[in-house]
């Protein structure tokens, strides 16, 4: 009995040795321990780069030429719980906005307690800065006070401007851009007009003529 397990054993332990060295000598065979890329790749997928192909979709005037007070004011609820828009209106967690529209960053409402980032930051409201404020608060003035994330749809954005304008005033607007011509595409009132030169032979003009037209069988007199 003791050598039938001695032998089992022995087989068993034998077995181990011959996996562990063909393990051991596999690994240095194919460099496990150290992978090296191949002399030639087989072959790398182009993945376009962040925010290729995206739309910038319409620009700022096009986008304010169509844009709604009411649908602004639908929007501007959100903002109801720090700011009001009355005329006269007290200021609350932000300042009153009535009338921000055109007038120079924090300082439009005398006695709020803007923040520096917004005190130092310079200019006035006008459309494009709103808009950019509209868009990120705090990438427009880093260190603002303002916790509002911002309004991501561009359209929502130009609605809200709208009814701060209708809400005590706001400078002109941006012009919208007008669209490219298409290349190899004539506009109205352009293309090659009238060819100088002198006037064609008689086989120029039988070659110009349509089928039904009639081909003059003697020479032709020039015309003044």
């Amino acid at each position: 009995m003791d050598d039938k397990f001695n032998t089992a054993s022995g087989w068993v332990l034998f077995a181990g040795i011959v996996a562990l060295g063909a393990s051991i000598g596999s690994g240095m065979y194919f460099h496990a321990d150290s992978p090296e890329m191949p002399e030639e790749p087989g072959y790398f997928i182009d993945a376009p780069e962040e925010g290729a192909g995206e739309d910038a979709g319409p620009d700022l005037g096009t986008l304010l030429a169509s844009a709604d007070a009411a649908a602004g004011e639908a929007v501007f609820a959100k903002c109801t719980a720090c700011h009001t828009i009355e005329q006269g209106g007290a200021s609350g967690i932000g300042p009153n906005l009535y009338g921000v529209m055109g007038t120079a960053i924090g300082g439009h409402a005398p006695g709020f307690a803007y923040s520096s980032a917004l005190t130092e930051h310079g200019g006035q409201w006008s459309w494009e800065n709103m808009n950019d404020w509209l868009t990120s608060p705090r990438a427009f003035a880093s260190g603002t006070k303002m916790s509002f994330a911002g309004l991501s749809d561009p359209e929502d954005r130009a609605n809200v401007m709208e009814y701060l304008a209708a809400n005590g005033g706001a400078p002109a607007k941006p012009a919208p851009v007008a669209p490219a011509a298409e290349e190899g595409v004539d506009s109205p009132g352009e293309g090659p007009g009238v060819t100088e030169g002198s006037a064609p032979s008689v086989p120029e003009s039988v070659g110009a003529m349509g089928s039904e037209q009639p081909v003059p069988s003697g020479p032709v007199e020039p015309s003044e």
